[in-house]
């Protein structure tokens, strides 16, 4: 059992949960929690560490059976955790490798959320989670938008993430060009938009461009898009959360599909 919080592998979780960088060149992200644990592929877990307490449950000894885990003192999980209220469990779990061909099918039209420059993980895990309960093919980010292996992130996703085809561009314009090519057609959120966002059709190849949350997309990316749409809003409410808005339009599309 692990009972000290200098211990290398407690070191290494926290290094993970804190740093980028640290993700990156390991090529492994934190997955805490029952729910998010439950939810990861079995071929995916590197390994797993539990909490003394936890481990006493005889159903929590009957999920970890077969895997590689090790027990860890109280205080010292409390430590390696990332939430206030610390459930027992986590997973270094090896990270997912997409290609632009991973995000279409061959037996529905593309279905893409294109995001540029979102820094909220709560909203980047959000627009992930509500994108597979529409039916999304796939998300495209800009790589200046936040680290989907950020903990808060995985968290929010409540396991979309091992499940939502992604990827990373550095060059967001190139590859919308590219989409535009194969006959992708991008749409905006734009308070400029020419039609209500429930007049376009949304049954063919679409990408839908959300931006930051302060100050939406560049006109760089914007001047991409197809066509601009508007969300109609009432009251004195001007715009919507980065999340919100995506969701507003992922869920037309999937209205219009299922029709």
């Amino acid at each position: 059992m692990i009972t000290s919080s200098a211990n290398a592998k407690v070191k290494q979780v926290m290094n993970l949960a804190k740093k980028a960088k640290a993700r990156k060149l390991s090529g492994l992200f934190v997955a805490e929690g029952l729910r998010m644990f439950r939810e990861i592929p079995r071929d995916r877990i590197d390994s797993v560490y539990v909490s003394e307490s936890f481990i006493k449950d005889e159903s929590h000894r009957k999920l970890v059976e077969g895997l590689p885990f090790e027990t860890v003192a109280d205080d010292v999980f409390s430590v390696m955790s990332d939430t206030q209220t610390p459930q027992g469990i986590l997973a270094l779990v090896r990270q997912y490798s997409y290609e632009v061909g991973d995000l279409q099918t061959v037996t529905s039209p593309a279905f893409l959320m294109i995001l540029e420059n979102i820094q909220d993980p709560g909203n980047l895990g959000t627009i992930i989670r509500a994108g597979e309960g529409a039916g999304i093919t796939g998300i495209i980010m800009d790589d200046t938008t936040a680290d989907i292996y950020n903990p808060k992130v995985i968290r929010s996703t409540m396991g979309s993430v091992c499940r939502v085809p992604f990827l990373y561009t550095s060059d967001l314009p190139g590859t919308l060009k590219n989409l535009k090519a194969q006959g992708v057609r991008l749409y905006a959120a734009h308070l400029e938009g020419r039609n209500n966002y429930e007049k376009e059709d949304y049954t063919v190849d679409t990408g839908f461009l959300i931006g930051n949350e302060g100050n939406g997309l560049t006109e760089k990316i914007t001047a991409m898009a197809d066509a601009l749409v508007r969300i109609p809003m009432m009251g004195r409410v001007e715009s919507l959360n980065a999340a919100v808005a995506a969701s507003v339009l992922m869920f037309e599309a999937a209205r219009q599909r299922r029709q």
